[in-house]
C-alpha cells in the first residue's frame, strides 16, 4: 500500500472512524438540538452503537490509543481505540443507541437518539474513540503511516483521558466520506455539536440501532 494517495480512495468496510454519539440524557440532547453546544460525551465505561447514512468530514487525522473509565460500579476500566479527529464533519441520518443492563426491577433499558433525517447533524473540533467500525470510506489526499503528533490536517491529539503515544502510527487526509456506516464507540467529544430533528425514545429491553 502506498504511503500516500492523491485523488480519492476507496476501502470497504476500512476500520476508521466515525459518526458522533450523544449522552443519554434528554436535558443534554434538547440543548444540542436547539443550539451548537460544547460537548462531552461518554456512557459510564458503556459502549454504545451508531449508524449513519454519511459521514462528511474535513481535515482527518487517526491514531491509537487507550481510554480510560469507570463501570456502572465504579471500577476503572482501560480500553484500546482508534481515535478518529475531524475539523468539522457533517451526518446525515444518525442513530445512537446505548443499553444500560440489569436495572433493578426494570432489567434492560435502551434509550435511542435518532437526529440529521432532514439537515444534517453538525460538528467540530469532533472525536470519536471507535472500538469497532464498518463503512464505506473514501479519502482525498490520504498520507499513511505519519507521527501521530505530526498528522496536522486533523484538529490534532485529543488528551484528556486518553493514553496514546505520540509517536505512534496515524493517517489523515484532508477529506473523508463514510457511508453506511455501522460503529461501537466508548466516547465523543466536539467543540461545537448541533442535532437536527432530534428524537429520543426510552424501552425497556435490549433495542439498538444495528
Amino acid at each position: 500500500m502506498e504511503s500516500q494517495v492523491r485523488g480519492g480512495t476507496r476501502w470497504k468496510r476500512f476500520a476508521v472512524v466515525m459518526v458522533p454519539s450523544v449522552a443519554a440524557t434528554a436535558a443534554i440532547g434538547v440543548a444540542l438540538a436547539q443550539g451548537a453546544l460544547a460537548a462531552s460525551f461518554s456512557v459510564s465505561g458503556q459502549s454504545f452503537k451508531v449508524t449513519t447514512k454519511q459521514l462528511d468530514g474535513k481535515g482527518f487525522s487517526q491514531y491509537g490509543a487507550l481510554d480510560e473509565g469507570y463501570t456502572l460500579r465504579g471500577e476503572k476500566t482501560v480500553h484500546p481505540v482508534a481515535v478518529s479527529a475531524f475539523r468539522s464533519a457533517t451526518i446525515k441520518s444518525m442513530c445512537q443507541s446505548v443499553v444500560t443492563p440489569n436495572i433493578p426491577v426494570l432489567g434492560n433499558v435502551s434509550l435511542i437518539l435518532r437526529a440529521g433525517d432532514d439537515e444534517p447533524v453538525e460538528a467540530t473540533n469532533l472525536y470519536i474513540d471507535v472500538a469497532q467500525l464498518e463503512a464505506d470510506a473514501e479519502f482525498t489526499n490520504i498520507d499513511i503511516g505519519v507521527a501521530a503528533k505530526d498528522a496536522s490536517k486533523g484538529p490534532g491529539m485529543k488528551g484528556g483521558g486518553e493514553q496514546a503515544n505520540p509517536f505512534g502510527f496515524a493517517q489523515q487526509s484532508d477529506l473523508v466520506t463514510l457511508k453506511d456506516v455501522k460503529q461501537t464507540a466508548w466516547a465523543t467529544t466536539a467543540g461545537t455539536f448541533k442535532l437536527s430533528g432530534l428524537k429520543m425514545s426510552l424501552s425497556t429491553g435490549v433495542k439498538e440501532c444495528y
